[in-house]
């Protein structure tokens, strides 16, 4: 018996893969099952993986399996070890029953919108039966359309909504479904990444994936991995395995993307379901909102108090400033000069110090003059805070650029303009001053011109020096509305099969590249670049406070609550746990205030 010598010959994660790779398909898929639920606890991870991807024939080939390998009903067992919601929708995956037809009801696409949110969102407690009737029974045409119309009546992705309504191991399941129903190289790529990154390796889950899909969709997981990853998923495991083991894998994975520079049409598929999704038009919200019961002469006393005599009461500082709009806040820093005729800023100055008072502080200047402030702080003195520069420039709309461009010039008595241009050089320093004009057209797509703009973009051939890359991508994303460039990357995509972000980082370098990347990002979805920018200021060792501390004040009456909302999308954990988790003392109790709830 083959297996059986090669079980005696090999040893550890190397024979698993090796033994994997030996069974039929339904035969592996019923052996994962089997150690999922054998034993003490189940693996929950492994059902819903399996469970959620397969097709029809592939669940009806896996019961079949089941029975025959283990003498057992497959049904029967995982009722006997689940339990709930959970339990109800594993059974109905296990019939195998989607509906399989590609002719989809617009009526029906509009009544299963309707009607989730009806039983989630709408309704006081939740009707889940609702949502394991129409996610477990529907096809996938039928289903992305629904998630699409959802998307349009509810202001959120369906995602969102489960995260919010479900719990537990239904609410992983569900997502899993959702996922699946939008790309499954988008799913098993995310559950490869999740295996690998971060300390020690989930090889379990490493094993079964590249088994599993190596001769059905393993390209696609792969440019999906280095699309949405910034890395091939033949690194990533280089990486993060050895020996045998490894060499086994590599020959699975096929090939390194970074390498090959190859796009393939799921990747391109993904990153045009992407744009779709943000042309929906969200309605935006901050965190916080003006004070119903506002008393800027109360308050100013309240924080007189607070730093009147010995020791400071940096609670009461914390509580009347973020709970204030900023309009509020600039009415409290005059009934204090009216009242005491002292300077309120110059007294928290004195009394706050560290992160703390730069928070604080920060918000008690207005939107303009914080940003003017910041620009300013990353122009002057050695050296240049170029993913500043990028940051403010890159997401502000006319009206802001226009009142930046004032508080700068009344704060320090030079144009923004003139400091970007002797601070920066070359095609960089062309990008900030064209941003610095707040001169961006502000009227609807126009398909046509968009075509146009896109075949620009997507013109490698070109020798005229006065018309070069940079040059050509300037005069469109520096310039264009917001809506048009959605446009234009859609065709962009249509036109090249690639992502225009991916056009970006593999034709540009440095400052030119970051600020062409992060306006792309802005477009298309500003929300979701303020979440990354979170992430990234408090993972791993340390934290960029100056980073966490300037976007929690400059979008905290704008969109803090679509970023809290992305955030958790993004990464699975809310802001509110990393910023508790990541700071300390009053300096998390004022942006905890401000992040305005645990999702």
């Amino acid at each position: 018996d083959l297996i059986a010598d090669l079980k005696y010959e090999l040893t550890g994660k190397f024979e698993r893969l090796i033994v994997s790779l030996m069974r039929p398909p339904a035969y592996g898929d019923a052996k994962e099952i089997k150690d999922a639920i054998s034993g003490i606890g189940t693996d929950e991870k492994c059902l819903i993986e399996i469970l959620a991807s397969r097709t029809n024939q592939e669940i009806h080939d896996l019961v079949a399996a089941y029975k025959d390998a283990y003498g057992r009903d497959l049904e029967a067992d995982i009722v006997g070890d689940t339990s709930g919601h959970f339990k109800k929708m594993l059974v109905v995956l296990l019939q195998g029953a989607r509906e399989e037809d590609d002719v989809v009801s617009e009526d029906l696409v509009e009544q299963d919108a309707k009607d989730l949110l009806e039983a989630g969102e709408l309704k006081w407690g939740t009707d889940e039966a609702q949502f394991i009737y129409i996610l477990g029974r529907r096809s996938r045409q039928h289903l992305r359309l629904v998630f699409d119309e959802y998307l349009k009546i509810a202001g959120k992705p369906i995602e969102r909504s489960i995260r919010g309504e479900l719990s537990g191991d239904f609410e992983k399941l569900m997502l899993a479904v959702v996922k699946c129903i939008r790309s499954k190289a988008e799913y098993f790529a995310e559950r490869l990444y999740k295996a690998m990154k971060g300390l020690g390796t989930r090889d379990n889950t490493l094993i079964r994936i590249m088994v599993s899909r190596s001769e059905i969709d393993m390209l696609d997981i792969r440019e999906v991995f280095r699309t949405k990853y910034e890395k091939s998923l033949y690194n990533m495991i280089k990486e993060d395995t050895s020996g045998e083991y490894k060499k086994a894998l590599l020959k699975l994975c096929g090939g390194d993307d970074d390498a090959a520079g190859e796009f393939f049409p799921e990747a391109a598929q993904v990153a045009y379901r992407m744009w779709e999704l943000s042309a929906v038009k969200v309605e935006l919200r901050g965190t916080v909102q003006p004070a119903g019961d506002f008393n800027d002469d109360g308050d100013a006393q309240v924080l007189r108090k607070a730093m009147k005599g010995l020791g400071t009461d940096e609670g009461a500082i914390i509580e009347v400033v973020t709970k204030r709009s900023n309009a509020q806040r600039q009415q409290i820093l005059k009934a204090y000069k009216a009242h005491y005729g002292r300077d309120l800023m110059a007294d928290l100055k004195s009394e706050l110090s560290g992160s703390l008072a730069k928070l604080i502080l920060g918000l008690m200047l207005t939107p303009p003059q914080y940003d003017a402030k910041q620009l300013r702080k990353a122009v002057e003195g050695a050296g240049t805070d170029e993913s500043v520069l990028i940051e403010i420039m890159a997401t502000r709309n006319n009206q802001e650029i226009r009142a930046i461009n004032e508080a700068y010039q009344e704060a320090y008595h030079k144009s923004l303009e003139d400091d970007l241009s002797s601070d920066t050089s070359g095609h960089f320093k062309r990008i900030l001053v064209s941003l610095a004009l707040g001169n961006r057209d502000e009227g609807p797509e126009n398909l046509t011109q968009a075509h146009e703009d896109a075949k620009k973009l997507a013109d490698v051939s070109s020798n005229d020096s006065s018309d070069s890359l940079e040059t050509r991508f300037l005069s469109i994303l520096c310039t264009r509305s917001y809506p048009h460039l959605r446009r234009v990357f859609q065709e962009f995509i249509k036109m090249t099969n690639h992502d225009v972000e991916h056009a970006i980082k593999k034709r540009m370098s440095g400052d030119v590249r970051d600020a062409f990347v992060a306006i792309v990002r802005s477009v298309k979805n500003k929300p979701a670049f303020f979440a990354d920018k979170l992430y990234k200021s408090m993972k791993g060792a340390g934290t960029d406070e100056r980073t966490l501390t300037r976007i929690m004040i400059s979008r905290s009456e704008i969109d803090l609550f679509n970023i809290r909302g992305e955030f958790i999308d993004l990464f699975d954990k809310s802001l509110h746990h990393m910023i508790e988790k990541d700071t300390s003392g009053d300096y998390r109790k004022a942006l905890l205030a401000l992040c305005g709830g645990e999702d």
